[in-house]
């Protein structure tokens, strides 16, 4: 619906490669934004994963990070296996993030900032690159 917008907005019978173009420029820009917000969740999960004792490279494979932060959060395991079921993943995954905010010092209310997916784009940083310590 966005590009048939855009398209009618940018029409012209001089040139028909206007929309093509602004629509790769979007995308571009769009991609490096992505990208830039991928780069700051790995660098504030490696730092996360370091000051807990963990290897900083498990937070980039991405199944194996998720047993990692079960570990971190004190709980087993096995928790990272529901953390990949669709719906119960999610519950258990703010129960994860709880205990991994308990774990760093912080509050209930900050590990449910862990938890909700664009909010944690700030709350991860805050963890990963604060002065907070691990208390595990």
């Amino acid at each position: 619906m966005t590009s048939s917008l855009l398209f009618l907005l940018f029409q012209s019978s001089e040139n028909p490669q206007i929309p093509s173009a602004l629509g790769a420029g979007l995308g571009i820009g769009l991609m490096l934004i992505w990208c830039a917000v991928v780069l700051v969740l790995v660098a504030s999960l490696w730092k996360v994963f370091v000051k807990a004792g963990e290897p900083g490279w498990a937070a980039i494979v991405p199944i194996y990070n998720l047993f990692i932060l079960a570990k971190i959060a004190g709980k087993p395991m096995w928790w990272g296996v529901l953390m990949l079921i669709p719906i119960v993943g999610f519950i258990v995954f703010i129960i994860v993030a709880i205990a991994l905010a308990e774990k760093f010092g912080k509050g209930a209310g900050f590990g449910v900032g862990l938890a909700i997916p664009v909010v944690n784009l700030i709350f991860f940083p805050i963890l990963g690159f604060g002065d907070s310590r691990y208390q595990g």
